[in-house]
């Protein structure tokens, strides 16, 4: 197949299941003779159950994000996971997370001029190789759309409709043995469209912790929160079957599947 004809064959595979069957295996034999799918497949391998028995934070971006105390997380010394644009957050708190996930095509576009100065470890999505190019900090990311839990991401995950379930599957592959979310609101208010929709912001965004967050004519999807939810809960029965948990420490929201707790009770247990 010629460089010209690739093109076709993708407008093909819309319509045609062999053709999308096709197109995907090409996709991931793209990715699997990369040189840098073997990088980030050996860093995820030197990461595979290094903080075994340990605890981790994962850091959403619901506005209620802003009600934590930055100040004992980073006094506890606890492992964090940040997600998406967390760098808004920066000029509000010197807390830092100790790595930062993203996996959404528009965050990373969004968010490139962030991801390729910071020094912070960063988890992105294969995708992101057009904007963000590779780095000593940088693990790429491979998503497959069956799903299931990766209890071992070094080949691919499924993302769950959420960069959350991304970084709960990036903990249990770590070896963490307590996990809890913050800022997880589960609930996003004026939501006109259908689950997984391409719009464009208006002025103001409140459905994050910073008002800018997707605001401006920014393009961004609407949520999937039933495709959320079955992720979740896949995540809850696989740590519960190897006797780890997962917490939700967020004030407030509208998620259920965990159990609650206060971060401070997580923290010092």
């Amino acid at each position: 197949m010629n460089q010209q004809d690739i093109p076709i064959f993708r407008e093909r595979a819309v319509v045609n299941p062999y053709f999308k069957a096709a197109n995907l295996v090409l996709k991931r034999l793209s990715w699997d003779l990369n040189p840098e799918s073997w990088r980030s497949r050996a860093r995820l391998v030197a990461l595979k159950d290094r903080y075994k028995g340990k605890s981790a934070v994962i850091l959403c971006n619901g506005p209620s994000l802003l009600k934590t105390d930055f100040n004992a997380l980073a006094a506890s010394g606890v492992y964090t996971f940040g997600l998406n644009k967390i760098n808004l957050l920066f000029d509000k708190t010197p807390f830092r997370p100790s790595c930062i996930v993203a996996v959404n095509h528009l965050v990373i576009e969004q968010n490139a001029d962030f991801f390729n100065q910071t020094d912070i470890p960063l988890f992105l999505d294969s995708h992101a190789l057009k904007y963000v190019p590779r780095r000593n900090n940088i693990t790429y990311l491979k998503q497959i759309y069956y799903k299931v839990f990766a209890r071992d991401v070094r080949m691919s995950l499924y993302y769950g409709h959420t960069v959350t379930f991304v970084a709960i599957q990036l903990a249990f592959h770590m070896g963490f043995q307590r996990v809890a979310l913050v800022g997880c609101d589960h609930h996003f208010s004026h939501q006109k469209g259908f689950a997984n929709q391409t719009v464009v912001s208006g002025s103001y965004d409140p459905n994050h912790f910073d008002p800018n967050y997707f605001a401006g004519g920014l393009k961004w999807q609407l949520p999937d929160l039933f495709q959320s939810e079955v992720a979740y809960q896949m995540a809850r029965e696989v740590f519960e079957a190897f006797g780890r948990e997962i917490y939700n420490c967020t004030e407030g929201g509208k998620l259920e599947i965990y159990e609650r707790k206060p971060l401070a009770d997580f923290l010092n247990s």
